[in-house]
């Protein structure tokens, strides 16, 4: 009988990071803080964001969407991981399968873009202080968005579609604590080699053009920088690049890491565990880099949570 045709009562087992029944409760709690601190950090950002019209700026205004994209993000994966591990259960359906295999991938691919609108939003800022209101209107900045949210949908339900034509064997057994694209590929029975050209294909032109413009930009940043002539206005200048700079580390460092565990060890629960780092740790640390080295986003969120006390 073709599996083909079962695929809507088939199910995947996502092994998460241990199997060891002591380690659950530590893992749940674990989890559970680091979500929660995930959820309300990004959307007090959000909120600050919002109702302090000093920070009705493009910087801000990519900040806020990045905060928002954060939350779902993280609601993508942690929520079903920490229901498994309550309920004592492995299981996720296909359909559940491959709706959070297509949610990753459109939130990863829009933090990407979201980060590389940010360098250069610092750019247009740093290398063309007097045409910055001109050129980073709200125009562009609505476009900027909007070109992220069709790219990252589009790439997302191009993976999504090609993973429908698989069909899939008896072992159905994900070690990860999510369904990550290309573990959910390597279960599978029929021939994947499109499926494959097409994540090496498509991930290093839409994962490489951003950082390629990060680069870019930041090349001509430091190159701004190093030339004015006020120590000053170069620690400003800094200043102001330090938050997403730190962040771009977080992001493609966590990224990178992952990749190269996967290339050199063989031991799947290891990458498992490297990849909490880049879908778990950034989201989480995105709001304290941000509200920490940020004077105007501190003043908002002590005016926001002064207004809630008040209430």
């Amino acid at each position: 009988m073709e599996l083909e045709n079962q695929t809507d009562v088939l199910e995947f087992l996502l092994l998460g990071l241990s199997d060891d029944p002591e380690l659950q409760p530590l893992l749940f709690g674990l989890f559970l803080t680091m979500y929660l601190v995930t959820v309300l950090g990004n959307l007090l950002i959000v909120l600050a964001i919002s109702s302090d019209s000093h920070l009705h700026t493009p910087m801000y205004f990519f900040l806020s969407n990045l905060s928002f994209i954060d939350v779902c993000f993280s609601t993508t994966t942690v929520p079903k991981m920490l229901m498994n591990i309550q309920g004592q259960s492995k299981s996720i359906t296909y359909t559940g399968c491959l709706t959070q295999v297509c949610f990753v991938l459109a939130f990863a691919g829009l933090e990407n873009f979201l980060l590389a609108a940010m360098a250069y939003d610092r750019y247009v800022a740093i290398c063309h202080p007097l045409r910055y209101t001109v050129i980073m209107n709200p125009r562009l900045c609505g476009l900027l968005i909007l070109l992220s949210w069709l790219i990252s949908v589009a790439d997302s339900l191009l993976h999504s579609l090609m993973l429908l034509r698989l069909s899939f064997c008896t072992d159905l057994e994900i070690p990860h604590f999510f369904c990550e694209l290309a573990q959910v590929i390597k279960l599978a029975c029929s021939d994947t080699l499109i499926n494959n050209t097409l994540v090496y294909s498509v991930t290093s032109i839409l994962g490489g053009v951003p950082l390629l413009g990060i680069i870019y930009s930041y090349v001509h940043i430091v190159s701004s920088i190093l030339r004015m002539p006020s120590a000053g206005g170069k620690y400003k200048a800094f200043s102001t690049c330090g938050s997403h700079l730190s962040v771009v580390s977080l992001f493609y460092g966590t990224a990178f890491g992952v990749y190269i565990s996967s290339a050199v060890t063989e031991s799947s629960k290891k990458t498992a565990v490297a990849s909490v780092m880049y879908t778990v740790v950034p989201p989480m640390m995105n709001p304290f880099i941000y509200s920490l080295r940020n004077r105007d986003m501190k003043g908002a969120l002590k005016k926001l949570i002064g207004r809630t006390s008040f209430l």
